[in-house]
């Protein structure tokens, strides 16, 4: 193809005018990388030159190699966001996949951790600057609902103690300030007394490694399955479960959706609705357990 000519200008827009972040971006970079190889087996050398038949047998070549519905769809997304791009920029006239659908995938609800087997988590023992740390991130997750990024993205002048508030950045650059528990703000009081302990002299960012730098995300994934383990816990435990956790316990009390859309920092409502599914099925648990008209009589 293009020698990634358009691919790498298009990178650089998703960079520098849209600003997402560089996992974002590598993803995109992936997607396009895997539709250029394919199109270049086809001896399609122009992204002018593609169109719905193309990007069909690209669909089906994916599907062929054992990729997932959701991860096709992934990358027809990414194309078709690049095709946006080109019209833009007058290379191309038309968009190929405009007329192409991506094969549906089945709907997975996420998954999330009870309240009581959340604070049995949150219940870290031992103390020094590397369990202070911990506990405080831990709490902050599931507390406010933050994304990993937005995690380990944070400087310590983003918490406002006295307001309770965290301001956070989340996709698309977009800020929000997100409440911060009582338990998540005794944390992180202790964190801020070790963490000297640990970051380099000038180090602004919240959470730091042992190495005094900026923690990394994979860093954190790690500490969250070393407590999981700690702690008993027999499911997979991960950063993102803190934030379905956080959604659907607020909804279950709340029920209100718009308010839980505004905490998780979604741009679109519809994104918010899955955790109604979830609620919607600890209701209808509680139904067949308690209802006389539900319950199954013992043979």
């Amino acid at each position: 193809m293009d020698d990634a000519g358009w691919t790498g200008r298009f990178i650089r827009h998703l960079e520098f005018e849209r600003r997402l972040s560089p996992l974002t971006c590598a993803n995109y970079r992936r997607d396009l990388e895997a539709l250029a190889a394919y199109l270049a087996q086809q001896d399609v050398a122009d992204w002018a030159q593609v169109d719905g038949e193309h990007i069909r047998a690209f669909s089906a070549a994916c599907f062929r190699k054992g990729l997932s519905a959701r991860s096709i769809q992934r990358r027809l997304s990414a194309a078709r966001t690049f095709y946006r791009y080109l019209i833009r920029e007058k290379e191309v006239g038309k968009n190929p996949i405009a007329s192409v659908s991506a094969p549906k995938a089945k709907k997975r609800l996420p998954g999330n951790l009870d309240a009581d087997r959340m604070a049995h988590l949150l219940n870290i023992p031992g103390e020094g600057a590397l369990v202070d740390r911990d506990r405080s991130m831990l709490e902050l997750l599931y507390s406010s609902g933050l994304r990993l990024a937005e995690l380990v993205s944070l400087d310590l002048d983003d918490i406002d103690a006295q307001d309770a508030t965290v301001r956070v950045t989340g996709k698309g650059s977009k800020e929000r300030v997100v409440p911060v528990g009582r338990h998540a703000l005794a944390a992180l009081r202790r964190w801020r007394s070790t963490r000297g302990d640990l970051a380099n002299a000038g180090e602004k960012a919240l959470f730091v490694s042992n190495r005094g730098k900026r923690i990394s995300p994979r860093a954190v994934q790690a500490r969250v399955k070393h407590w999981a383990k700690r702690q008993g816990i027999d499911t997979n435990v991960y950063p993102h479960l803190f934030r379905h956790s956080f959604a659907t316990h607020v909804l279950e009390s709340s029920h209100d959706l718009r308010g839980v859309q505004e905490l998780l920092g979604h741009a679109n409502i519809a994104t918010t609705q899955v955790y109604t599914h979830l609620d919607f099925q600890h209701l209808a648990q509680i139904y067949d357990q308690t209802h006389p008209r539900a319950r199954r009589k013992d043979k």
